[in-house]
Formats: C-alpha cells, structure tokens, sequence
C-alpha cells in the first residue's frame, strides 16, 4: 500500500469516525429534547389518560353476597359511547343503508352491486324464495360470499327480506 492509500484510508476513517459521533450526539439530544415535550403532552391528553384507563381496568370484577355490590351493576354502552353496533335497521330501506351497501354498493366479494340488472338476472331467475334464503342464511358460491343477515345477526328475518325486496325494485 503506498503512503497516498495510506493517507486517504487514515483522513476517510477519521471522518466516518466523527459523524458516527456527530449522529449519536444528535439522537441523545433528539431524546432529551422529546422527554421533556412529548412525555408531558402525552399525559395532558384526556384521551390517552382516558385510554390507559380502560386497558387496566380489571377484566372482571366479582359480586359479594352480602355485600353493596351497587357498583357492578351492568350498564349497556350504545354506539354513541363506543359501546357496540348501531341500533338494528327497523325497515328494509334503512337496512339496505346501514348494512346491504356496504357489499352491494361496491360490488365487494362478489356481491351483485344493485341497480345492476345484469349481475341481478341470474339470481332473480331462481326465485324470491332463495334470494331470502341466501340472505338471511347466508351463502358461500362460485360468485362470491354472503354472510348470513349481511353479518349483523341483530337483523329480523322480516326485515332481511324487505331488505332483498328493496334491492329487487333497484333492478326493475
């Protein structure tokens, strides 16, 4: 090796020396600089207390006979509270909304979309009788899946299959 390689291969080592050393002295700042911003905010913030509270709550809390057990008692949590579901459609119009277009809107997993009569033809052929049927069953077939009620087991029957009739007057 002649005393040039010699040189470059000594400056080049030292300058990948000291910015290994420069980007180590920017992370530990970096990291002091979030621990006293970002630690304080996280702690400010209603949501993310609100959040840890919940995941340490205990999963299940046992009632003591004999004992005031008043703080126990089961509370339903609605949609509004981040408790569940939407309330079940009352009618196949607000069923078709709220559940059928999310499928049937796009076309998603083989779904016939509606309003479309040349997806719906073969199906309407085979009667109003299995449409419900599949619908409300739900079906597994070459064209695509349907879960049973849409997946919303919470759906009558009845409204199920005002449901379908809604769909068919799109096709007509």
């Amino acid at each position: 090796m002649s005393k040039q390689d010699t040189h470059f291969f000594n400056v080049f080592s030292m300058v990948i020396g000291i910015l290994v050393v420069v980007a180590i002295l920017l992370f530990a700042l970096a990291r002091s600089v979030a621990s006293h911003t970002q630690v304080e905010q996280v702690y400010l913030e209603k949501d993310y207390v609100k959040s840890v509270e919940e995941h340490l709550r205990p999963l299940a809390q046992v009632a003591v006979a004999g004992q005031d057990n008043s703080a126990l008692a089961i509370v339903e949590k609605g949609a509004d509270q981040g408790g569940g579901a939407a309330a079940a459609p009352a009618d196949g119009d607000a069923a078709f909304q709220q559940v059928c277009a999310a499928c049937h809107g796009a076309g998603i997993a083989g779904a016939p979309k509606a309003g479309d009569r040349a997806a719906w033809g073969p199906r309407v052929a085979k009667g109003k009788d299995v449409l419900y049927q599949h619908a409300i069953q739900g079906f597994n077939g070459s064209g695509g899946f349907m879960p049973a009620k849409g997946g919303r087991a919470d759906l009558s029957d009845d409204v199920v299959r005002q449901a379908v009739d809604h769909m068919l007057e799109l096709v007509k």
